[in-house]
């Protein structure tokens, strides 16, 4: 078997490792790939967005399956593309993309489909977003409408902050955009959760949930970041709770989609957060998460290649997955003044001194004759797992402390309230 893999991250880089321990006598390709992935995969030498190249060179290498990792391709319709050539993909068509490339189209997907979700209005032009918020009550929830690598949320404390963010969007178009556009969203308190699904848009499996750090500094201060860290299992996860979530938003979503002709197939995100009136839909993602990923597949103990067949042949109602007990926490290492500016090519020490049962996965390296050295804003994900939080967040930041690049910057938290949480029960 041939197994194509897109992207660069610690995202990718876990599902190429998780592929890998899979194929027997199989092939793993990875386009572009890392310092890291590319210790396991041979490295495709196609522009990443170049999709109808990655087609031609799937068609003629044969591969059997492509898994896409970013939302950026699926958004493009790399999917799509793949389909028209009869080529089997991992990954949602670019009209079911829309759920992650559009948050003014996921919020109106979820208000039809009766989906809990926040409030929000949609603002298109600068005069209007900024009437919006100058009547509106505050913490104010502001994203950006299209794509932007966990950055276009911002929760605005004052009508100054929002007003900023809003001439960001408008006048300055930090974020490039042709139209760009602006949901402006009632803030929602409570702990948030990652849930994920596998799906071939009728049936879908759960995949382990999962508990990510979204802002740079400890104690949850500062920006948001693609993540600076993550856990799973989620102790507060109940089977209840896991009920209610399926009744009233998993099942919702894939009928919704279903009712619009829109087939899925793939893993579908949920950003779900706690409120006092249930759990509600932060918002949708059409791929892994990154860093959940790296948490839930060393959780996993069924064969992922599988799985992903079952869902691109439509069988997903006749497979299940099976999980370890243990627990996996993730510390991302970044990279100085991340998710700001910060600079690349810093020399990475002490990989070589980490132990065997400590997983690190790439997300921003590249590879010299010097060694490996930093080529992103985060850079690399410490994966421990453990019998216990307090064990496996142990094991994890013991291993980082062997690891130094100039900058080096990384959340002294990740886990520490679920480890107190043991702590205390076991007095």
């Amino acid at each position: 078997m041939k197994i194509l893999v897109l992207g660069s991250g610690g995202r990718e880089h876990a599902i190429c490792w998780k592929i890998a321990s899979e194929l027997k006598g199989g092939r793993l390709y990875a386009c572009p790939g890392n310092a890291g992935i590319a210790e396991i995969a041979d490295v495709v030498d196609v522009r990443p967005n170049d999709y109808d190249g990655i087609a031609s060179f799937a068609l003629n290498e044969r591969i059997d399956i492509t898994v896409v990792g970013p939302e950026a391709p699926l958004a493009a319709g790399i999917a799509d593309i793949f389909q028209r050539k009869s080529l089997k993909i991992f990954g949602p068509g670019k009209n079911a993309a829309r759920l992650e490339s559009s948050k003014a189209w996921a919020k109106e997907f979820m208000m039809e489909s009766g989906i809990p979700t926040g409030l929000f209005y949609t603002a298109s032009d600068f005069n209007e977003a900024k009437k919006k918020v100058e009547s509106s009550s505050y913490p104010l929830v502001l994203k950006y409408d299209g794509l932007a690598a966990g950055k276009g949320v911002f929760i605005a404390r004052s009508l100054s902050e929002a007003i900023k963010f809003v001439e960001d969007v408008f006048e300055k178009n930090i974020f490039h955009a042709e139209k760009p556009r602006l949901v402006i969203e009632e803030f929602l308190s409570g702990r948030e959760m990652s849930y994920l699904i596998l799906t071939d848009g009728i049936d879908f499996i759960p995949l382990a949930p999962a508990r990510d750090y979204k802002r740079v500094f400890d104690g949850d201060e500062g920006p948001n970041t693609g993540g600076m860290g993550c856990y799973s299992p989620v102790p507060s996860f109940t089977p209840k709770l896991e009920k209610l979530l399926q009744e009233k938003i998993v099942r919702p979503t894939l009928n919704g989609l279903q009712k619009k002709g829109i087939q899925y197939c793939g893993i579908l995100y949920f950003g779900i957060i706690m409120t006092a009136d249930g759990p509600k839909v932060l918002e949708y993602n059409v791929r892994f998460g990154d860093p959940e990923t790296e948490v839930i597949l060393p959780r996993l103990k069924s064969n992922l290649i599988e799985l992903m067949e079952a869902a691109i042949s439509g069988e997903v109602g006749k497979i299940d997955a099976v999980w370890s007990k243990k627990t996996a926490v993730d510390v991302v290492l970044a990279s100085g003044g991340y998710p700001g500016q910060y600079e690349t090519g810093k020399l990475i020490t002490g990989l070589d001194k980490v132990s065997a049962d400590i997983l690190i996965f790439h997300s921003g390296t590249r590879k010299s004759e010097q060694g490996i050295h930093t080529a992103g804003g985060r850079v690399l994900n410490v994966v421990a797992t453990g019998q216990t939080f307090t064990g496996a967040r142990k094991k994890a930041y013991d291993a980082l402390a062997k690891i130094s690049f100039e900058s080096m910057h990384y959340r002294k938290d990740i886990g520490m309230d679920v480890a107190l949480g043991e702590v205390e029960k076991h007095r």
